[in-house]
């Protein structure tokens, strides 16, 4: 019990330690033009929409990138075949309409008279060249979401058939997400890839303008956009890591809208007349990630149980999180297919059992020293984590690395025994949570291996029966409470800050649709 208060104690003096570093940060200067209105010549209206994010893209290549920070921006310049909207229904992009032709084909009619950003005309070959060369090229980080699909034909100009190795209950779903963002063939083929990504091409309703690496990405309207005007002359996205210097920013006018605001910040916000906090749950868990690789710490189940059973979430939650998160045993939240209900909303905290499975391991206290890698954006929360798991008896070496830096050891899949991220779900299926436990995907990141898991999830991936394959991923998702490949700890909520001068509503995929971004009424 008195370890139990001892910990709610820490946490409180932790929140009370980022109160006061929040109130001391710093801005970097403001973009006076911020969702402003003005005229210029003839009177046209002059608009600016700046949003700060905790991260920077990764690149302007759709198709090798894997956060959802790039493909926030991204959706802005490159159009899907198929677009969710904001209820995460299917509706038209690039594509007028498909259907199923058989169990391995789709076929897709295309949008006539849509330009690429340099004039060149949108047609089937862009289509073939795009998901082909996503499906084929296993470099690419979007590569596993696609590598099913063998072949696009070009039935003419504004048709093609996609033609998968198998049936695929998802391809919909890839086809709407990132990865799937249509590139200019012709662009490329005349001057390559290299030079594409100095000068992006898409035919969304923004084309690029400048890209300057971790501080901001500046796009600008495009004027031939097939759909509704767009409506913003330009857009920034802002790169500020740190979350005191994102509120300071917000509250200068620098920005109109800002990511990931920490929860000891809120009052500070909705203190000022002009700015507001918004909040909506979001499909990110945050968890810790274990090795599992022969002769590490975290390869034994003991240990792994002891790390789950030491850490109060719902404190962490109360606490850091300022309440908005949702604790979980599962990675797969309510919203998503497959998800197990028996498992949401649930959490396991038992310190002195904790104690007695690291004894049982073989380590008395201070004996078992892990490492625990995490982007600075949850740096309070790892803090949390690891003073609990030292209360159990383990020793904790916190690697806090600066959001780009975090996403080069993740794809080289070079971290220790832990890491702490925060995973989305950008397909709204549990395949998109559990792929990376299958054995070829577990290598190197966690060897994660199970002959059991590795069926069931191969079944997944090609079961057509929505209600045998959700029973599938419902058992997956049983075993992983007991093994703990991963420890789940809450299903974050997006928290908002934002200026009144415009009207902005989280999505739950967390994009950042410029166009769902609406200047107030005068």
């Amino acid at each position: 019990m008195k370890k139990r208060q001892w910990t709610g104690m820490w946490i409180t003096l932790l929140a009370v330690a980022l109160v006061l570093s929040a109130c001391g940060g710093t801005g970097t200067g403001t973009d006076s033009n911020s969702a402003s209105s003005g005229t210029e010549g003839g009177g046209a209206a002059s608009t600016t929409l700046t949003i700060a994010a905790a991260t920077d893209i990764e690149s302007f290549d759709p198709h090798n990138n894997n956060n959802t920070s790039s493909e926030a921006v991204l959706v802005n310049v490159f159009d899907y075949l198929i677009k969710n909207d904001s209820e995460q229904n299917k509706v038209p992009g690039l594509a007028e309409s498909w259907e199923q032709v058989d169990d391995t084909t789709w076929r897709f009619k295309l949008r006539k008279g849509v330009t690429f950003h340099n004039g060149d005309p949108f047609t089937s070959a862009d289509v073939k060249y795009t998901i082909e060369r996503v499906a084929k090229d296993e470099t690419l980080k979007q590569n596993s979401y696609f590598k099913n699909i063998v072949e696009v034909k070009a039935v003419d100009e504004h048709t093609v058939d996609i033609i998968t190795d198998g049936p695929d209950p998802l391809l919909l779903n890839r086809l709407s997400k990132m990865g799937a963002g249509i590139l200019p063939a012709k662009y490329i083929e005349d001057n390559g890839m290299d030079a594409f990504l100095k000068q992006p091409v898409g035919t969304g309703p923004y084309k690029f303008s400048k890209w300057t690496k971790d501080d901001r990405v500046v796009l600008v309207k495009n004027e031939n956009y097939y759909g509704d005007e767009p409506k913003w002359n330009e857009v920034v996205f802002r790169v500020i890591p740190e979350a005191s210097t994102r509120v300071s920013e917000l509250l200068a006018g620098g920005v109109d809208v800002a990511a990931s605001i920490p929860s000891t910040d809120i009052a500070r916000i909705e203190g000022e007349a002009d700015k507001k906090i918004v909040k909506a749950p979001i499909q990110r868990v945050l968890q810790l990630i274990f090795r599992q690789t022969e002769g590490s710490i975290t390869a034994d189940p003991k240990v792994r149980e002891a790390i789950d059973l030491a850490i109060d979430k719902q404190g962490i939650v109360d606490s850091i999180a300022g309440g908005a998160g949702i604790v979980t045993r599962t990675s797969v939240t309510p919203g998503n297919f497959g998800a197990d209900p028996s498992l949401y909303k649930t959490s396991l905290y038992d310190l002195e059992k904790a104690k007695q499975l690291l004894n049982e391991a073989g380590y008395a206290e201070g004996e078992a020293e892990m490492t625990i890698s995490v982007s600075s954006q949850y740096k309070e929360q790892v803090e949390v984590v690891a003073a609990m798991l030292e209360q159990a008896g383990f020793k904790i070496n916190m690697d806090v690395l600066e959001p780009s830096a975090f996403s080069e050891r993740y794809s080289s899949k070079s971290f220790k025994e832990i890491f702490m991220i925060g995973i989305g779900n950008s397909l709204f299926d549990a395949s998109n949570n559990y792929n990376r436990y299958m054995l070829e995907e577990a290598k190197g990141e966690s060897d994660y291996n199970n002959p059991e898991v590795e069926k069931l999830l191969q079944s997944a991936l090609v079961n057509m029966d929505p209600e045998a394959r959700e029973k599938e991923y419902q058992q997956v998702q049983q075993i992983f409470a007991e093994e703990r490949p991963a420890v789940y700890l809450y299903q974050m909520e997006g928290v908002y800050g934002t200026n009144a001068r415009v009207n902005f509503t989280p999505r739950s995929d967390e994009m950042f649709y410029a166009d769902e971004i609406t200047p107030a009424a005068q």
